[in-house]
């Protein structure tokens, strides 16, 4: 039997294998779900077709809370200190290419735990000679190709991997399916790290110079006291921050952003020239997954991204039910042409990111 194997964030394990069980059920395919408390990894049990067919169909983008996945094909669990890629040659030389492609790439890394990460060293030293020995071996074309699938090598532990493979049309090129993104100097706040995150995994990089531009108009529901606005103000748009609270001085003084101290659920602009409508405000998911349809029903924006606070228990059903509120709004409404999609990005914690636009 093989195996899907999904990253998240540790402790969201429970979410992510009932996302893909949901998602595979779609599919026609019912294997099961193993996975270790705080791991921040999920192995979906299915037969090899069936992984592939996931692999293949199930939109690593589409889904909430994994981060990346992959096929598994072989485990080596008793690898050598000393040989290491000998040991892996050893497995991948008993497997034909129905079973592992010819690959274009190599991404070896671990999962986002402690454990994991004193592993990053390993990683890192290790690459290029298993490249090198892949490509001897035939198992990696002679130059980098994102014409053929990603070899995946994840390792578990100094003595222990994973070997899979991912489709680059349906893979996150980032190592562990983490975006690394850098926030504007002098941000107020360190919030400014998941507005930045969104922009970069949420909206395609061939589209996102004519969605995220400098000149458009945004608003900044919650905005004090200015985290999210300087990603917006970095970017070169004019802001309207809402919020009764302060601003920070620094944002105020380039002349890009209008303090606003109004009830963030009341304000709404004078004119219906706004591009970009962001919040993070800690409120009621419904709440405000309500207020974000209204914004759109309205006409008042053509882009949003958006915080909803997660609930200690029953996430998954939860972000269901946040998401089907601004669908069942839509509906009502008459509204049938939008994106909505939904991700727990790094450097969220007990929420989830949501990208809506106006098609």
């Amino acid at each position: 039997m093989s195996a899907v194997v999904l990253y998240c964030r540790a402790g969201f394990e429970g979410e992510c294998a009932a996302e893909i069980q949901e998602k595979a059920g779609e599919l026609g395919i019912y294997g099961f779900c193993k996975a270790q408390a705080d791991s921040g990894l999920v192995t979906y049990h299915c037969m090899a077709e069936e992984a592939d067919h996931i692999a293949k169909k199930i939109a690593v983008r589409s889904l909430i809370f994994a981060r990346q996945l992959f096929v598994r094909v072989a485990e080596c669990n008793e690898l050598e200190i000393q040989d290491r890629i000998g040991g892996m040659l050893a497995t991948l030389k008993a497997l034909d290419e129905d079973t592992l492609p010819l690959c274009g790439e190599l991404q070896v890394e671990t999962a986002d735990t402690n454990e994991g990460r004193a592993l990053s060293a390993l990683c890192k030293s290790i690459s290029t000679p298993l490249r090198k020995a892949l490509r001897d071996a035939g198992r990696l074309t002679e130059r980098d190709s994102d014409r053929r699938p990603v070899l995946h090598v994840l390792f578990r532990s100094t003595h222990s991997a994973m070997l899979g493979y991912a489709y680059t049309y349906n893979h996150s090129p980032y190592p562990m399916g983490i975006a690394r993104v850098r926030t504007p100097k002098g941000a107020p706040s360190r919030s400014a790290a998941k507005l930045a995150e969104a922009f970069k995994v949420m909206i395609p990089a061939s589209d996102f110079d004519s969605r995220v531009s400098s000149g458009m108009k945004a608003v900044d529901l919650g905005a004090s006291p200015g985290g999210w606005t300087s990603v917006l103000v970095y970017h070169g748009m004019m802001v309207d921050a809402v919020d009764n609270g302060a601003m920070d001085d620094g944002l105020m003084q380039t002349g890009q952003v209008k303090h606003r101290r109004e009830d963030g659920f009341i304000f709404r602009p004078k004119r219906r020239n706004v591009e970009w409508l962001v919040c993070d405000m800690v409120e009621k998911p419904v709440k405000v997954a309500h207020l974000m349809a209204d914004w759109f029903i309205e006409e008042q924006c053509r882009q949003a991204i958006f915080n909803l606070k997660l609930p200690m228990k029953k996430r998954y059903p939860s972000v269901q039910q946040y998401l089907q509120a601004i669908r069942d709004r839509f509906a009502e409404a008459g509204m049938r042409h939008y994106e909505l999609s939904a991700k727990h990005l790094y450097h969220d914690r007990e929420e989830i990111t949501v990208y809506l636009r106006r098609t």
